[in-house]
C-alpha cells in the first residue's frame, strides 16, 4: 500500500511539473512583447504554405497541380462524381471531385489540376476555369 501511496505522489508531482511548464510557456511568449515586430503574422496564417489564391489561378495554368482553401458554397451532382464551388474571399472556382461528402458552408483544402473548358458562342469565348481534384 505504501508503494502505491508513493506512485501517486509522484503522479501528481509530475502533473505539477508539467502544468508549471505550461504556465511558463503561455508567460514567456505573452512577455515577448509587440508579436507585430516579431515578424509573426497570425492574419494572413493559413493551413499550407502552398495554398493559391483562386484570383490567381488562369487558363496558363492549366495542367499545374494548385491547393486551393475555402468555403463550399454550392454542390451540383455528377454522374460519377461531384462539383463543389468554392470560395477563398478572392474569387470562386468549381471542383470537380470523387468525394461526396462536403456540406455547404463547410471550409476545405483541395488539390487539384488546372483545367479549362473552351466555350465559343457566337463569336465569343464564354470559357471556365475550374480544378479536376487529383
Amino acid at each position: 500500500m505504501q508503494k502505491f501511496a508513493q506512485s501517486i505522489t509522484s503522479m501528481q508531482q509530475a502533473k505539477i511539473s508539467t502544468i508549471g511548464l505550461y504556465f511558463s510557456l503561455v508567460t514567456g511568449l505573452s512577455a515577448c512583447g509587440n508579436i507585430e515586430k516579431s515578424g509573426i503574422n497570425l492574419k494572413k496564417l493559413t493551413i499550407g504554405a502552398n495554398v493559391t489564391q483562386i484570383q490567381k489561378i488562369t487558363q496558363q495554368n492549366q495542367d499545374t497541380t494548385v491547393y486551393i482553401q475555402g468555403k463550399v458554397e454550392k454542390t451540383a451532382p455528377l454522374i460519377k462524381q461531384k462539383a463543389y464551388q468554392i470560395n477563398d474571399a478572392t474569387g470562386k472556382i468549381w471542383v470537380i471531385t470523387n468525394q461526396g461528402n462536403f456540406q455547404v458552408g463547410e471550409q476545405v483544402v483541395l488539390k487539384g489540376n488546372v483545367r479549362y473548358k473552351s466555350v465559343p458562342l457566337a463569336g465569343k469565348e464564354y470559357g471556365e476555369i475550374y480544378l479536376e481534384e487529383k
